[in-house]
Formats: C-alpha cells, sequence, structure tokens
C-alpha cells in the first residue's frame, strides 16, 4: 500500500529563477523507510516541505502536480490538518522548539495538549517516551539549556510522542555525536518497526544503507535513480551526482576493478566481512 504518491511534481520558489522541484514523481510504502539523497540544492528539503504540507500552504510559490498522504491530497489540507499524520523533524532543532516550555518533561507534552489528548494518556506518552529515548535525567531541564544534540533528541521525542503515521526527517543527526546518531537510528528503526512510514534526508550513507528500504537520488530538483539501498549504492552512476557511497561499496567496486570475483557489491559492514571471507576462503581452497 502506497500511503505517500507525488505525482508530477514541479515547484519554484517566489524569488527564485528556476525550480527546486522538476516533474516528481514518487511513491513510498506505507512502513517503509526511504532516504532522500543528493547533493546540496538538490531538492532534498523541498521535497520533505512538499509531503508536509508547507508547500504551497506556507511556502507559495508555483506549485504544479500533486501529493497525496494517506489518499489525501495536501493541497486541500491546512497545514494544521496534516500535523496529526505527517511530523516533522528539522535539521536545527532550535527552530523546533516551541519556546513557552519550560522543561523538557513540557516540551514533549506541548503537541498532546493541542491535540486535546486526556491528561493521563498525556501523562503516560511523555513518560514512555523519556525512557526509550533517555531523556528522564533531562525531564526538568530548560530545553534552551540543553545542547545541541539533546536538543535534537527532544525535538525527535517531541514530534514522535504524538504516533505520527508519517515522519519526515531533514538529517536528524546534524546536531549529535557518533554514539547518539546510532542511538537516534535505533530508535528510528524501532518505529519503523511498529509501521511508521519514515522518509529521511540524510547525508550519512552508512547509516542509509544499514536501515532504509528505499532510496530516491535528487540532481536539479529531478529524480534520477530511484530503487532499493542494494541497487542504487552498487551502481557506480551515483559518484557522478556528487553523492559517494557508502564506504563498504566503495571497497567492493575497488576489488572489482582489481579482477577479484564479488558475485554483488557490499554497501554494509556486515555483507563486506562476509564478502571478504568468501574471497579467502575460495583463495585458500585453490
Amino acid at each position: 500500500m502506497d500511503i505517500i504518491e507525488v505525482q508530477h511534481l514541479s515547484y519554484r520558489y517566489p524569488t527564485a529563477q528556476k525550480p527546486s522541484l522538476r516533474d516528481i514523481n514518487l511513491r513510498i510504502k506505507k512502513g517503509e523507510l526511504c532516504a532522500i539523497v543528493g547533493a546540496n540544492d538538490s531538492g532534498k528539503t523541498t521535497l520533505c516541505h512538499a509531503i508536509r504540507g508547507f508547500i504551497p500552504h506556507f511556502h507559495k510559490g508555483e506549485m504544479e502536480g500533486d501529493v497525496f498522504v494517506m489518499g489525501e491530497n495536501t493541497r486541500s489540507k491546512t497545514i494544521a490538518g496534516l500535523c496529526g499524520t505527517v511530523g516533522i523533524v528539522v535539521q536545527n532543532p532550535f527552530t523546533q522548539l516551541s519556546g513557552v516550555a519550560e522543561t523538557a518533561y513540557e516540551e514533549i507534552a506541548f503537541g498532546l495538549e493541542n491535540m486535546g489528548i486526556l491528561f493521563e494518556e498525556t501523562r503516560k506518552r511523555v513518560e514512555n517516551i523519556l525512557k526509550l529515548f533517555n531523556l528522564d535525567e533531562l525531564r526538568d531541564r530548560n530545553p534552551f539549556e540543553l545542547s545541541g544534540g539533546q536538543q535534537q533528541i527532544l525535538s525527535l521525542a517531541s514530534i514522535m510522542v504524538m504516533e505520527p503515521d508519517v515522519l519526515v526527517m531533514d538529517e536528524p543527526t546534524s546536531q549529535v555525536d557518533p554514539q547518539s546518531t546510532e542511538e537516534i537510528y535505533q530508535i528510528i528503526n524501532f518505529f519503523k518497526e511498529k509501521g511508521t512510514t519514515i522518509v529521511l534526508v540524510e547525508h550519512k550513507m552508512e547509516l542509509i544503507a544499514q536501515f532504509a528500504d528505499h532510496v530516491v537520488m535528487l540532481e536539479n530538483g529531478a529524480v534520477v535513480m530511484d530503487g532499493k539501498p542494494s541497487d542504487i549504492f552498487s551502481d557506480p552512476e551515483i559518484i557522478k551526482y556528487k553523492v559517494s557511497p557508502p564506504r563498504y561499496a566503495m571497497l567492493g567496486m575497488e576489488l572489482q576493478k582489481r579482477g577479484f570475483p564479488l558475485h554483488r557489491i557490499p554497501i554494509t559492514e556486515n555483507q563486506a566481512v562476509s564478502q571478504i571471507k568468501e574471497l579467502l576462503s575460495a583463495k585458500g581452497s585453490c
């Protein structure tokens, strides 16, 4: 079942000389983690804005085509009407904080209160999210006194507590260290396994190779590659779009160039280890 469908979407910002999106056609299935990749200014964030409904309801500009989320055209929904279905996590968490909550607990509860969720249900959800995101020790801290990484995790928790069907994430690990990055992706994977559909913009290709089900490559606002991570990242063509494949895929490509008989290009660490073991085993049996 396609939970997101983009049909012939083109968009130009009001003051821009050229479109940021050009005839985008895209289908994303329910429960899928779809990674949007591409060089800077390829249209990734703009596509996220369109899926979330910021285009055309906030960013006016010129829009052609349609975006459907759970069968409903985003043109016919308000941003407020979409917030119960689509959650968004932006690159800079400072801009996502409510500005009115005095504690991390209140920040997480803020969205639920605006949705009219009853007190007991709100308390239960907030307590569960605090534990899941390892934020319990920060529950009474002012959100603006937290580090950038802590604010990023808090922003994600504040969205996930509302249990959206679709989560749009624009570089969610941009402010966090490697350990927190791994923790965030484990949490993302937890919600994916529960059925949340996730649209993710990310530059860390190793993580995309490990967790994504679907990869869409943009260049100059157009889709140039669309498929499974194993197909996209094993294709040397991606380099011409100024996107570096995962280092394990680069290793596999180099081994193939040197004549090693790989039956497939590895894209994750586990796949690379398995392939190298096979090569060593084959060499040892000769």
